[in-house]
């Protein structure tokens, strides 16, 4: 039986920006990988000045994110399933998502379809957000809580009985790739290294943004050689990305030299593990081979 990992993501770009890398990895890996994007980012703002003098943009936005989402999909390979929930959106402090959105829906309705999923495509490992989302959007917050649910539901043949036959994950991890370890190493490399380059000062900014956000990592997968990939990918979703993005500022040549990892927190997991761990699939691999 092949290994499978799911990653549940709330809009279609946050697959490509959290963990494309590693998805390709694990796919030239022989491992099944299944996408899920919980909602169509019908809500989300268009970044790229190109794309915004596009009447799609503006007519369409959700045809148009679907679009950029199949590109991405065929660049990486992965499979992919939408949840068919409407975007959130990110409102301000005190107002209420707008009624029938994602984070509007309680989350055990929502649940219901992620564990149909996972009955039907039986994953070993699962990804999703941690407590925060990533960030506070309320579709990331959303979509850590209907994982949370999934995990414990979907192996219960009580919980959702209309859903699929039970099936029981053996791990599941947040994703941490962008951490204040990460910014800090690449930032002292760049000091000991090449002390005059411009981007000493936009890593000395990122530190200070991300000095409150403590490295909780336990597992690190080297995908250094995927980072091309995972970029085009990024870039497939050409509404989400504008062209000076902080996603692009650092050349991959540096990113493989100094951090060729995405990191991942165990939160869940019902075989034994070790503190730290290079591979998601780490003691299960065994029972499968």
């Amino acid at each position: 039986m092949a290994l499978r990992l799911i990653a549940v993501h709330a809009h279609p770009d946050d697959e490509s920006s959290k963990g494309a890398a590693t998805y390709a990895h694990y796919l030239d890996e022989g491992v099944e990988v299944m996408i899920v994007s919980c909602t169509g980012g019908e809500r989300g703002d268009v970044l790229n000045e190109l794309v915004a003098r596009d009447p799609k943009s503006r007519r369409d936005l959700s045809g148009l994110r679907r679009d950029e989402m199949a590109r991405a999909r065929d660049i990486i390979g992965f499979e992919h399933r939408w949840l068919g929930y409407q975007d959130s959106g990110l409102p301000p402090e005190g107002v209420a998502v707008p009624p029938g959105s994602f984070a509007d829906i309680p989350a055990e309705v929502s649940a219901e379809v992620l564990v149909r999923i996972i009955r039907e495509f039986k994953p070993h490992v699962m990804i999703t957000y941690n407590e925060q989302g990533g960030y506070p959007h309320p579709d990331h917050i959303r979509c850590h809580e209907i994982s949370r649910i999934a995990w414990n539901a979907a192996g219960n043949a009580s919980d959702y009985p209309d859903a699929g036959e039970p099936w029981h994950m053996s791990k599941m991890y947040y994703e941490e790739i962008f951490n204040a370890k990460r910014v800090d190493t690449v930032y002292q490399w760049l000091l000991d290294h090449d002390a005059e380059s411009p981007l000493i000062g936009q890593f000395a900014e990122l530190r200070e943004w991300m000095s409150k956000r403590p490295y909780r990592g336990t597992a690190q997968v080297n995908v250094g050689r995927f980072f091309e990939k995972r970029d085009e990918a990024l870039k497939a979703h050409q509404s989400q990305v504008a062209p000076d993005s902080t996603f692009f500022f650092w050349p991959i040549d540096l990113q493989r030299e100094v951090w060729p990892f995405e990191d991942y927190r165990l939160a869940a997991s019902r075989v034994a593990t070790s503190e730290f761990e290079a591979d998601l699939f780490q003691g299960i691999e065994e029972e499968h081979a």
